[in-house]
């Protein structure tokens, strides 16, 4: 199992109840083969450059542990998805 660190920009004006929904879809994926160790909202901050004409978004880090076919069905999702401006899942170590 490999460490990886996902963090993903959500739009502001997403409500609470989607934002868990989407949360709770993603641990699911992860935890079919892998395990979260942590995650931590940051919340709506200032975006470095405007996307769609969108100038701050919610954002979230996850840190799990998981194999490699995991990733693939997460990148998946997250493009699919119309809350989610932007995502960049990050192995960390080796």
């Amino acid at each position: 199992m490999n460490k990886y660190e996902l963090v993903y920009i959500l739009k502001p004006s997403v409500g609470e109840e989607k934002r868990a929904q989407l949360l709770e879809k993603l641990r699911d994926i992860i935890e079919v083969e892998g395990t979260i160790e942590n995650v931590d909202e940051w919340g709506n901050r200032k975006l470095a450059y405007e996307i769609d004409k969108i100038n701050e978004g919610y954002y979230v880090l996850v840190n799990f542990n998981s194999g490699t076919e995991i990733i693939n069905e997460l990148n998946r999702n997250l493009k699919i998805s119309d809350e989610v401006m932007r995502h960049l899942i990050v192995k960390i170590g080796e």
